[in-house]
């Protein structure tokens, strides 16, 4: 995964909010935008941003495009993060040890 991708995608705050309000589930750009304080094209970029980051998903329906979390993508991001608190705690707890002993 491309970590720097999403973390860049996600260090914008209409990005963030975008992809909180899929949470609710699939929408469109119209959907979308009548959420944001940014136009409806403004949001069309924002999503393509999403979608380079493999965040989300489009899938045609008619003519729209209904945007989807990839909930793959915020596991995989969320592991990685968890990565660094796993390291944290490890060397918290090897400190200790060193201090205290057993």
């Amino acid at each position: 995964m491309a970590y720097d991708l999403i973390l860049d995608a996600l260090g914008d705050p209409t990005r963030r909010r975008i992809l909180e309000a899929l949470r609710a589930g699939p929408m469109a750009v119209s959907e979308l935008a009548a959420t944001q304080t940014v136009s409806r094209p403004a949001v069309s970029q924002h999503l393509k941003t999403l979608q380079e980051a493999g965040l989300v998903t489009a899938e045609p329906l008619g003519n729209r495009r209904l945007y989807t979390i990839r909930r793959e993508a915020v596991d995989e991001l969320r592991a990685y993060l968890d990565s660094f608190w796993n390291e944290i705690l490890a060397a918290y707890s090897a400190e200790i040890q060193h201090r205290f002993g057993n």
